[in-house]
């Protein structure tokens, strides 16, 4: 089985005259990403690799949750930065298979798109939920039945669980 946890990056912020890519977190951007991570560990949800697009933005989200996820191993990776799905999907065909449970740190829409067309089965509602909303920090963990991550597709998976901030603390919006 392999397992994919979709992890939108926290709440940023848009500091005058800082280009999209060096972006920070905000505040409440500060405040949601530990909360997410404990929420992760809490659950037994420890990736063993993590594959993080290289804007300023992730790059502080991995920060802010790795250590309660066991300090796993990252990976960076430019194609993520604000790509299409199927760039992502493809990022993550690469994995080795010899991970079964990876995390990807990434941006909108590509995101949301990748977790919305992976998630062919599991509760009906949280994937309607899903297909509408992906907003910050919140994530998605999904499912295959697959003996690689070169077999992943779309339609293939199972949700598990989406979970969005409001859903940990109702303070963290999102």
């Amino acid at each position: 089985m392999r397992r994919l946890i979709l992890l939108r990056h926290a709440k940023s912020d848009r500091p005058a005259g800082v280009g999209d890519h060096e972006r920070p977190l905000n505040d409440r951007g500060r405040r949601a990403a530990p909360a997410v991570g404990a929420h992760l560990a809490e659950a037994g949800l420890r990736p063993e690799l993590a594959l993080v697009s290289t804007a300023t933005r992730t790059r502080e989200t991995w920060e802010a949750i790795s250590a309660a996820l066991g300090a796993p191993e990252a990976q960076y990776h430019r194609e993520i930065y604000e790509a299409p799905s199927t760039r992502v999907l493809d990022v993550i065909r690469g994995a080795p298979d010899a991970v079964e449970t990876v995390i990807v740190i990434g941006h909108n829409p590509g995101l949301g798109d990748l977790a919305a067309a992976l998630a062919g089965e599991g509760p009906r509602k949280e994937r309607a939920r899903l297909a509408t909303e992906f907003p910050t920090a919140a994530y998605a963990v999904i499912d295959f039945d697959a003996a690689t991550w070169s077999a992943v597709s779309p339609g293939q998976g199972r949700l598990e669980r989406y979970v969005r901030p409001r859903d940990i603390d109702p303070e963290l919006g999102g």
